[in-house]
Parts: structure tokens; C-alpha cells; sequence
């Protein structure tokens, strides 16, 4: 069983930065896929950044330029670095865990982000 927990969310002016972190239990953390996905009121929860276990990444393309995604298998923590916010970024942010090539398994319980305009 692996077991995610976020933290770092919180209340922020647009064009403000905040950093989320995720910490994993287990050892299978530097061998998977990690993630971070978001959902805002009334909308369906997105895909916002992916990590490989290479360090291979991507984003979303209304993300890309202001968010960074990085891992550190040492310390078994996934981040997402968040620049310009803007209000649209406003959502509850989730980590997710998944298998090389596989869909994501595991979910934290979320932190919520609020971005004010």
C-alpha cells in the first residue's frame, strides 16, 4: 500500500508562487510514475504535470512555463513549483503514484490552492 500526503497549498495573489509537496511511503517510489493533478469546482479533474522514474516530464499545455515538476527519489517527495499563478489555477491539487506505462493508482487526499485575482 503506498500512502501519498501533500502539503504547501494555501492562498496566494496572482502572479504570487507556491511550491506543493508530496511525500510517498513504500519503496517503490523511485520506480514509478508520479504526478499531479488538479480539479476546480464544477470541473473535472485535469492532468497538470508528470514525472517519469527518468525524470522525464510533461505538462499541460495551460501550465507550461510557470509550473516545474521534480522528484526526489532520496528523500521519496514529488514537487510542483508554481509560478505566475493565475485565478484559473485556482483548485484542490492532488499527487498521484502509478506504475511505469500504467494508469496513476494511488491518490493523496489534496490541498487546496486559491489564487486571487
Amino acid at each position: 500500500q503506498v500512502q501519498l500526503v501533500e502539503s504547501g497549498g494555501g492562498l496566494v495573489q496572482a502572479g504570487g508562487s507556491l511550491r506543493l509537496s508530496c511525500g510517498a511511503s513504500g519503496s517503490i517510489f523511485s520506480f514509478w510514475a508520479m504526478g499531479w493533478y488538479r480539479q476546480a469546482p464544477g470541473k473535472q479533474r485535469e492532468l497538470v504535470a508528470r514525472i517519469t522514474k527518468y525524470g522525464s516530464t510533461n505538462y499541460a499545455d495551460s501550465v507550461k512555463g510557470r509550473f516545474t515538476i521534480s522528484r526526489d527519489n532520496g528523500k521519496n517527495t514529488v514537487y510542483l513549483q508554481m509560478n505566475s499563478l493565475k485565478a484559473e489555477d485556482t483548485a484542490v491539487y492532488y499527487c498521484a503514484a502509478g506504475p511505469p506505462g500504467g494508469s496513476f493508482k494511488y491518490w493523496g487526499q489534496g490541498t487546496q490552492v486559491t489564487v486571487s485575482s
